[in-house]
């Protein structure tokens, strides 16, 4: 028997299904999302910090991590994946070959808990690579990328994938995904078009339709809606989801993962003590990586505190990768200071308060919190303010029709 077959049967006999390799991952509940240029490795130790239990890589380009040496080193060093500082973790891909994209899995295979096909990208450059949810008209090459890397791999394979406005074509492409070989599948309840402005709410009544109708022993993720802590189980008890997934809402705030108690400072940490703890973190990673990403992560948490405070914006748009740890410490000390002097005003006690708002009618509660304070961003959209834009678009989606009301197209897409 030759000893490629001998490993084929071998991986065959001992390779998990997604409910094992969820039960050995701890039954992971709260998941960072994998984010280009978001959830690098000291993001996602930050995370971790602050109650995450499951990390995905940023999206990896399998042609390039396959073929460039430079490219896979750059974008995975020698501390990503590591047992001690970067588990558990699963690293996605994109793909539209499905040979690049298992050579590429077989470089990390051994460093990570899981593979991820991304089939959810929705921007431009996703359209112009072919990939992401660019595949989602072309169902024979998705199975054929998942079902590569499914009987070739040592490790278990996912998916993460958005959804069409037909309920039960989503409901067939999620099968066709597990049928395929992913053991766990991701459903981000939105379609290719919501992005950018045009995002609006998650529809967890279809994602709940899914969950429901695909077989039970599926691990299930959700992905969309989540703001606050609270989110966390409000979506698990609605949508009957084994994990929530965040993506935005852990850029703006990691603390949105902290369900432990109701410890303000974690779960709307102050901006002062966050920054020196992320600075401290990304100080500790090889490579450069972690200190690219530093300023756009300061500019999206602190981005209430950076309109106010135009000079500590300033001083952040000056570094790069290749700043000097004086020119960062200078930068962590400038907020500390700031928030000093906030903290200062004898009516703070007053100021620093967090309140937490009435219940809504799509079932969450805003909250308010000072602007020195990481927090969730609401964009505003036409010129409306972000929670009214977030009120309508889940009123349309709470008025939307059942699935029985809706037109089905069931048949399954071909290029």
């Amino acid at each position: 028997m030759g000893s490629v077959l001998r490993s084929i049967l071998n991986m065959t006999k001992t390779k998990m299904t997604g409910k094992e390799l969820y039960e050995k991952l701890g039954r992971p509940k709260k998941v960072v999302a994998p984010m280009v240029d978001g959830s690098e490795l000291a993001w996602r130790m930050i995370s971790r910090k602050y109650g995450a239990d499951l990390c995905y890589s940023p999206m990896l380009h399998s042609r390039l991590f396959a073929t460039d040496d430079k490219y896979r080193e750059k974008m995975f060093g020698p501390m990503d994946g590591d047992e001690k500082v970067d588990r558990p973790l699963i690293v996605q891909f994109c793909a539209n070959d499905p040979e690049y994209l298992l050579q590429a899995a077989k470089h990390v295979e051994d460093r990570c808990d899981a593979v991820d096909l991304n089939l959810g990208c929705p921007q431009g450059i996703a359209r112009k690579g072919h990939y992401g949810s660019f595949l989602m008209e072309d169902w024979d090459l998705i199975s054929k990328l998942i079902n590569n890397l499914h009987r070739n791999l040592n490790v278990p394979v996912t998916a993460k994938i958005r959804v069409y406005d037909d309920w039960e074509k989503s409901l067939n492409y999620a099968k066709m995904c597990l049928d395929a070989g992913a053991q766990f599948i991701t459903v981000h309840g939105r379609t290719r078009e919501m992005k950018g402005q045009k995002t609006g709410f998650a529809n967890w009544k279809l994602v709940k339709y899914l969950r429901d109708n695909l077989p039970p022993d599926t691990v299930f993720l959700s992905n969309g809606n989540i703001l606050y802590p609270e989110d966390i189980d409000r979506c698990i008890g609605e949508v009957g989801c084994d994990a929530v997934m965040s993506a935005e809402g852990n850029l703006y705030n990691p603390g949105i993962f902290w369900t432990e108690s109701d410890d303000i400072e974690k779960r709307f940490p102050r901006i002062d003590r966050f920054v020196r703890e992320y600075y401290e973190v990304v100080a500790q990673c090889e490579g450069l990586e972690s200190k690219r990403c530093f300023k756009s992560h300061l500019f999206k948490s602190l981005r209430n505190f950076l309109s106010v405070h135009t000079d500590v914006r300033a001083e952040i748009a000056k570094l790069s990768r290749h700043s000097s740890s004086e020119e960062f410490e200078k930068v962590v000390q400038l907020v500390e200071e700031t928030v000093a002097k906030i903290y200062k005003q004898e009516n703070i006690q007053e100021l620093d308060r967090v309140k937490v708002g009435e219940l809504e009618d799509w079932g969450g509660r805003y909250w308010d919190v000072p602007y020195w304070r990481l927090q969730p961003y609401f964009r505003r959209v036409d010129g409306k303010d972000g929670k009214e834009v977030i009120q309508e678009s889940m009123k349309r989606v709470m008025e939307s029709d059942e699935p029985a009301k809706r037109q089905h197209v069931a048949t399954t897409p071909r290029a």
